[in-house]
């Protein structure tokens, strides 16, 4: 099958891929870079993304905006003239900041979960920059759509739906994940009709892109015969030469089974999908021992939550995957080699 580019205003995408912000570390601009190369859409994530540069320690704010901004330059010198965005939580303290800088830095979109981005058009202004809302329900994006019309007379560019089986923070009950009868397709019809609906009001083309659980061909041809105008992924781009993950970090995806995923709780207040390992099993019956925060997330409470995710997610992306949150999608279990972008693009749309 022909897939037809991604078309968000005046950027475009041969591919209609969008690989998935992963953090801490695990997509910045070697992955990124590369992805947007190929036709793709390459997506950095700006959480901790200064987690290895000297000052992190001490002004870990500070270190991640110079890293951010590093990794989105060197990104867009990789995919000469590809299409380089930053993944951005809402959940993250000084979220404003970090758009700011994504924007002075010269990325060409940015994706918002994590929560619902009310302010997002307000900081972005009129920078040229396109921006999109993460969401898992049709209720969601009426709230972000009429919020942002009322308050800003805008919308946004496209809009991320992230169903069930996507990897990492997932918004929705842990049963609603754990449901094997939860039919989303029907939810992500009912968003497309929504937008759409929105698309005539501003004069606007609101292209949805699929999230959760692509893996193949079959997969990006089923969303897009649904009214989607593409798909985003992770899972795959990590089992990549370009993915700035340590090679266990894949590894761990290779030795996965089906029984081996499952779902945790996470500080951020979501339930997320990653690996069950020593680590996954031992928070869950005691808390951790909290010996430094970082002063990531807005509602993280040390005193109360099981584990300091940065700490967690550093440890998966250095290498330490049995003692570490190594988020995964569902899956993650059907990686069964490594590849090279250039490899899986050509495998998923040709």
């Amino acid at each position: 099958m022909k897939f037809n580019p991604l078309v968000i205003g005046n950027l475009v995408a041969r591919i209609p891929i969008i690989q998935g912000g992963m953090g801490v570390g695990v997509s910045l601009s070697g992955l990124a870079g590369s992805v947007g190369k190929e036709g793709a859409i390459g997506i950095i994530s700006a959480a901790q993304i200064g987690f290895k540069e000297e000052g992190f320690e001490k002004n870990a704010l500070m270190t991640n905006l110079k890293a951010l901004k590093k990794h989105i330059l060197l990104a867009k010198e990789k995919a000469q003239n590809g299409i380089i965005g930053v993944n951005i939580m809402v959940a993250t303290t000084n979220f404003e900041e970090y758009v700011k800088c994504s924007i002075e830095s010269g990325a060409d979109l940015i994706i918002s979960g994590a929560g619902l981005p009310l302010k997002l058009p307000q900081i972005i202004g009129d920078a040229n920059i396109k921006f999109a809302p993460i969401v898992s329900s049709v209720r969601a994006c009426k709230l972000l759509f009429s919020s942002w019309e009322k308050r800003y007379n805008r919308v946004s560019d496209f809009v991320v739906v992230e169903g069930p089986k996507a990897g990492g923070h997932l918004g929705f009950k842990p049963e609603e994940v754990l449901d094997p009868t939860m039919d989303f397709d029907q939810e992500l019809k009912n968003i497309i009709e929504y937008v759409k609906e929105y698309e005539t009001k501003s004069n606007k083309k609101i292209p949805v892109v699929f999230a959760g659980g692509i893996y193949d061909q079959e997969d990006i041809a089923h969303y897009i015969e649904m009214g989607c105008g593409g798909v985003q992924m992770g899972t795959r781009f990590v089992a990549t030469e370009e993915c700035d993950a340590h090679p266990s970090f894949k590894q761990a995806y290779l030795d996965a089974t089906k029984e081996s995923i499952g779902i945790v709780k996470s500080p951020v207040g979501m339930p997320g999908r990653a690996l069950i390992n020593p680590f996954t099993e031992t928070v869950a019956k005691e808390k951790e021992d909290i010996k430094k925060c970082y002063n990531c997330l807005t509602m993280c409470k040390p005193k109360e939550v099981p584990y300091c995710i940065t700490n967690t997610l550093m440890n998966a992306v250095k290498g330490d995957t049995e003692n570490a949150l190594v988020f995964c999608g569902s899956n993650a279990y059907r990686v069964d080699k490594i590849t090279t972008v250039k490899e899986l693009l050509d495998e998923l749309v040709n």
